[in-house]
Order: structure tokens, then sequence, then C-alpha cells
């Protein structure tokens, strides 16, 4: 008997491995989605403006990232004590004007130099509403807790966010005809928009997504993180304690999920050997200093290099000194 309903996802013909360079943007979805990569080794970027939701902010960034135009103090934004970038989440803001755009900067700069050297595309959507900053009809990637008549509410359009989008996939495959760019929708749900708000809007970003995928077939995929967590993981001891965001047991499942849909069986298998690596070097002994503490240190040393030196192109040297740094009998 079968007591759920079980999302198929086919494997794609979109192949992932750790020389693939991915840019992930979007919402929290994409946080958790990319620190799962950063963790198994991958080559990836995650998030540069911070967490982004709506469709057409996710795309301004993009398209600033492309124009490599930098931030200036006209970009920011000064409220509640601190200043901003409305194009960017609030861990970039500082009550220092100079430390909000070197904080932007650095970050901008590095995005930059990458987002033209991408292979693959990671997009979360998180909401199809937006707010309209009054003062100069900016759309806001993040409010920073203005006050709400400082904005205009409205709702994304499925038209309105597939032009958006065109331009935006047309500039992309100039750069490189065949880049790769894997929507999904977020599973989080928005709260603040009512259980019919937040449905009608997520179905305007699913149409909208099924719009590029029709006008860009070749570079265009669709993953349904959204639907497995709906479906597959609906009862509510998958999510967290606010009853809105993934449990860390459902971002492990869909993050399998996704590994089995990209990850050739050879970069799985280099998952698993970095995973029992990672595992290791995250164990905290309870008795640091005796002969088997040092045993074990040297094994997981042992195990480090040789992982480098099968896999040059993966670089451990951050870990290596780290575990050098946090073992400093070694080498024994």
């Amino acid at each position: 008997m079968q007591f759920r309903t079980v999302v198929d996802i086919p494997v794609s013909d979109v192949r992932i491995d750790h020389a693939t360079r991915m840019m992930l943007f979007g919402s929290c979805f994409s946080e958790n989605m990319g620190r799962k990569l950063l963790q198994s080794k991958f080559r990836v970027d995650v998030n540069p403006f911070g967490i982004l939701y709506n469709p057409l902010s996710v795309s301004a960034a993009m398209q600033r990232l492309l124009s490599a135009k930098p931030f200036s103090e006209a970009d920011l934004v000064f409220g509640n004590g601190m200043y901003h970038s409305l194009m960017h989440h609030g861990h970039f803001s500082a009550p220092d004007r100079d430390i909000c755009l070197q904080n932007i900067s650095e970050r901008f700069e590095r995005a930059a130099e990458n987002i033209r050297q991408t292979d693959l595309f990671l997009i979360t959507f998180g909401s199809a509403w937006a707010y309209r900053w009054k003062e100069n009809g900016e759309i806001a990637g993040n409010c920073h807790k203005f006050p709400a008549d400082t904005f205009l509410r409205l709702r994304l359009s499925v038209d309105g966010i597939t032009e958006e989008w065109r331009r935006l996939i047309t500039a992309l495959t100039a750069i490189c005809p065949t880049v790769k760019l894997l929507f999904t929708v977020s599973p989080v749900r928005h709260r603040e928009e009512g259980a019919h708000g937040n449905q009608i809007g997520k179905s305007v970003l699913h149409l909208a997504i099924d719009n590029l995928q029709h006008l860009f077939p070749e570079n265009v995929r669709y993953f349904p993180a959204y639907e497995v967590m709906m479906d597959e993981l609906r009862d509510y001891r998958f999510y967290d304690d606010d009853m809105m965001h993934p449990s860390p047991l459902a971002t492990d499942y869909i993050w399998q999920l996704f590994g089995k849909t990209f990850f050739p069986a050879a970069t799985e298998k280099i998952n698993d050997e970095w995973s029992r690596i990672r595992k290791a070097m995250e164990h905290h002994p309870l008795r640091s200093g005796t002969e088997a503490h040092r045993a074990f240190a040297r094994d997981t040393l042992r195990k480090l290099e040789c992982f480098a030196q099968k896999h040059p192109g993966i670089s451990c040297d951050g870990e290596i000194r780290r575990w050098m740094a946090d073992n400093p009998a070694l080498p024994l």
C-alpha cells in the first residue's frame, strides 16, 4: 500500500559535476541548496545580493552584475539608523554609510567576475508579490522595515515576469549559448499574503516559468521542489517551528532528489567520499590530546590529502590548513 503521493522526477539531461560553475539567486531555498552545494565542494556563488524573493528583483540583480556597474552612495537609503540598498538583503546594511557600501562592493566585484563564466544558474522564485518604492519607482528586493506607506504593494503578472526574463535570458545566451537556467519555486509559504494570496502568487510564478521553458527549450529547466514539499512532505513534521519553512529533514530529502536528478554517478560517489571526510572534521572529541585522538587526526589528514590528490580539480587547501591548525601536533 502507498500512503503518500510520490512526485516522479525524471533524470535530467542537464548534468552537474564539480567542474560546473554555478550561481544561485533567489529566496531562502536557494540559500539552503547553496549551502549543500558548498558543503559538497561544488563551484558555486550563492546569492551575491542576499535573499531576494520576487522575480523582478532577481532579474535586476543579475542585470546589474552583467553590466558590472558599481554601487555608489546614490544607491543607498537611510532608515531606522542604518544605511541600506533596496536591491540587497539586510545583512549588507550598516549604521556607517562607507561600511555599507564596502559590504556591497566587495561582494559585487567577486560576483561580477563570476557571472560571465557561469555554466548554470539556479533561480528560486519566492513570491509574485512585490513592493515598489514610491520615491523612484524601484522594485525593492528588501523593504528593510521602512513604513508601509513608502511602498506600493503589487502582484506581478505572468506576462510581465515572462518578458523581463525573456530579455535577461536572451542576454545570457548571447554571452554563452549553452548556459542553463534551472528554475524552482520556493516551497516556503508567505503568511503575510494570506493563504489565498500565497496560492495565487505561486501560480503566477509557475506559469511564468512554464512560459520560459517554452521560449528557451534548450536552456531552461524546472526542478519541482515546491511540488515535493506540498505533496510528498505535506505533513507538518517536515516543517520548521514556524510551520512555513522546510525542516532540515525536508531540506535533506529535497537535496537527495536534486542529486538523483542532476548528478552523474561519478559525482554522487565523490559527494559520498567527501561527506565522510567532512563529518570526521566536524567531530568534536570528548578528550583531545589522547593517543586515540592523535590517531584519528592523522587518519583524517591522510584521507584529506588522498582526496585532494585523487580529485585535483577540487581544492582542499583550506580544509587541510584548518585541520593542521586545529591539530598542531600534525604531521606526526
